[in-house]
């Protein structure tokens, strides 16, 4: 399918959906190191800037509009999270978008606050404007662990199917791994993801293989909770604002926190994906993203929807 990709970030989501056999024909980010970082690993057919300023008429033809709206507003991280934000409506963008180019299929991707925001009402919403524009839309709220994701990350993924578009339905990809390994494969731990890359502060070639010398202090709050070598990471973490410091998960063993490139593999990029910018810019290109592996499960449902659409 012809994707057009808003809100792409580092690429996360683009590089799943292309690994399944897609192409993208329309990228957009704002951030100026995640621009960089996605035309050096994926493509120069991505624009830099505000969508709230571009010409939407200027988007090319597509089968499927992807993107993760901005979350910051929706996150439970964000204590001060509410229906006003002005980042909680940039998904009206995302709705011209579908509107304007009447796509087969949508794909948004968001943070499991955004299911409990203004006590469901929010979500709601979004679902109501998408059904006006001619949509069957699709709500889950995925961990990412169960999709052979070494990360403990909670998404919720919303999928609109155009209702003219008979022939097949869109269904969730099926779970690859469960907690306990009954039936399954178990989840992967974070020592499994990434024991094998070498220690960060002795000479090396692996790429972004640099880490934040914040102190590793133990509390009950996000970031700063221990890591077991035996379980899945917690939540790669962004400040998706760009304000403040770096929010690095801590290295399971307990002497530092782990690496942009141990961070990119617990995200699933793959090792040659190199992020620009400086070390703050590439921790949160990283924990924007979408987990490539998920998006590549996706990718391969929808390619199963193009063929019986072909049909």
């Amino acid at each position: 399918m012809r994707v057009i990709s808003l809100f792409s970030g580092a690429g996360g989501l683009d590089k799943g959906l292309i690994l399944a056999g897609h192409q993208i024909v329309w990228a957009n980010d704002i951030d100026k190191d995640a621009v960089e970082t996605y035309r050096r690993n994926i493509g120069e057919n991505i624009v830099h800037g505000d969508i709230t300023t571009l010409d939407l008429n200027c988007i090319p033809d597509g089968d499927m509009v992807v993107g993760g709206f901005p979350c910051q507003g929706f996150s439970q991280a964000n204590l001060k999270r509410n229906i006003g934000d002005k980042r909680n409506v940039l998904y009206r963008y995302f709705c011209k978008v579908v509107e304007l180019k009447k796509p087969k299929f949508f794909v948004a991707e968001n943070v499991k606050g955004i299911l409990s925001l203004g006590n469901g009402t929010v979500i709601q919403r979004i679902i109501s404007d998408f059904e006006i524009l001619g949509y069957t839309v699709n709500v889950k709220l995925v961990n990412m662990a169960d999709y052979g994701v070494p990360q403990t990350r909670q998404r919720v993924i919303i999928v609109g199917q155009n209702q003219s578009v008979t022939a097949t339905n869109f269904h969730f990809p099926k779970q690859t791994n469960s907690q306990n390994g009954v039936n399954l494969p178990k989840w992967i731990s974070i020592k499994a993801a990434i024991e094998h890359f070498p220690d960060p502060d002795l000479p090396n070639d692996v790429l972004n293989h640099i880490y934040s010398v914040y102190k590793v202090t133990y509390r009950n709050f996000t970031g700063h909770r221990k890591t077991d070598s035996e379980k899945p990471s917690p939540t790669i973490l962004a400040r998706g604002n760009g304000k403040g410091g770096v929010c690095a998960i801590p290295h399971y063993n307990g002497l530092r926190r782990l690496t942009v490139r141990e961070s990119a593999s617990i995200q699933t990029f793959p090792e040659d994906y190199f992020f620009c910018g400086a070390m703050g810019s590439c921790y949160r290109q990283v924990g924007n993203a979408v987990p490539v592996r998920f998006a590549k499960l996706l990718g391969e449902e929808f390619k199963r929807l193009e063929l019986q659409i072909k049909k």
